[in-house]
């Protein structure tokens, strides 16, 4: 939740938002373990469907099968908050990746140019 306020406070771009470029296919693309299939039966909203799905849903049927216990599901939520973290962490530097390579393109073409 603070990650978005955060985000918008240091000035670091929005993951949604981050640039597209030919050149950022080269970088070898990860794949959702979780199948549509699976997503749609736990019921998972949109929003959640990403890379760590497969740990979202073994945190809610953790949470499920241990209802009462509300801390019985630790070691699924770290597994959860570290992929979340690790895959954060991957697009940050695939953005600054492709940020540093159009801005090399671009002083290429003025080199060229000139």
């Amino acid at each position: 939740m603070g990650s978005n306020v955060t985000r918008s406070i240091r000035g670091e771009p929005d993951p949604k938002t981050m640039p597209a470029s030919p050149v950022g296919e080269q970088f070898e693309e990860r794949v959702m373990v979780a199948t549509q299939e699976q997503m749609n039966m736990a019921q998972l909203p949109l929003k959640q469907r990403d890379y760590c799905a497969h740990y979202l849903i073994t945190l809610m049927k953790c949470k499920r099968d241990m209802w009462p216990n509300i801390f019985g599901c630790k070691h699924e939520r770290h597994e959860w908050e570290y992929c979340q973290h690790e895959d954060y962490v991957q697009r940050m530097k695939q953005y600054e990746r492709e940020r540093r390579l159009q801005e090399r393109q671009k002083r290429r073409q003025q080199m060229e140019a000139a």
